[in-house]
C-alpha cells in the first residue's frame, strides 16, 4: 500500500525514474505530491490548463479522447508529458479504473531542483523524451494497423 508521501523506491521502478539512483529519486519524491483517486474520478479534463505531470503508483487510469478510451494506463507509466513540458491544455481526460494513487509533479517545483540538482533535472527529462517516443511509436503501430485493416478489408469494417 502506498503511503502518504511519494515511495522514492515506486519512482525508481518507473518510467520517469529508471535512470535515477536513490539519492535522486528521494530528491525527487520531496517534491511530488501523492493524489488518491476512487474508481471512476477524474483526475484531469481534457481541454483543462493543468500543467502537473502524473506518475501512476498504483492502480490504473483510462485514457480519454473526445469521451473514447484510446489507452488505459498501468502501475509505473505517466501521463500528461506534453502538458508538463509546453504548458499546452490537456489533449486527454484521466479516469481512475478502480482506486488508484497517482504521483504528481508541479513544473515550477521540478524545476527547482535545476540549482541544486541538475543531473536529476537531466535524467527526468531524458525519460520524459523516452516516454514520448514510445507513445509516437505506439500511436504509429495502431496507425499501420488500422491503415493495413482497412485496406485488406477493402474499406468495409
Amino acid at each position: 500500500m502506498i503511503g502518504e508521501n511519494p515511495d522514492s523506491d515506486v519512482i525508481r521502478s518507473s518510467v520517469l525514474g529508471d535512470e535515477l539512483n536513490k539519492a535522486e529519486a528521494n530528491g525527487l519524491a520531496a517534491i511530488m505530491g501523492v493524489r488518491r483517486l476512487r474508481d471512476g474520478e477524474v483526475l484531469v479534463k481534457e481541454g483543462e490548463a493543468e500543467k502537473t505531470l502524473f506518475l501512476l503508483a498504483e492502480g490504473q487510469i483510462s485514457v480519454a479522447s473526445n469521451d473514447t478510451v484510446v489507452y488505459t494506463m498501468r502501475a509505473g507509466e505517466c501521463a500528461g508529458t506534453r502538458a508538463f513540458v509546453d504548458r499546452a491544455p490537456r489533449k486527454a481526460t484521466l479516469r481512475a479504473v478502480g482506486n488508484a494513487v497517482v504521483y504528481t509533479l508541479d513544473p515550477e517545483r521540478f524545476e527547482s531542483l535545476l540549482e541544486q540538482e541538475p543531473r536529476t533535472v537531466y535524467k527526468v527529462m531524458r525519460a520524459l523524451f523516452r516516454i514520448t517516443h514510445s507513445n509516437l511509436m505506439r500511436m504509429n503501430l495502431e496507425s499501420q494497423e488500422l491503415a493495413n485493416y482497412i485496406s485488406k478489408s477493402h474499406g468495409r469494417y
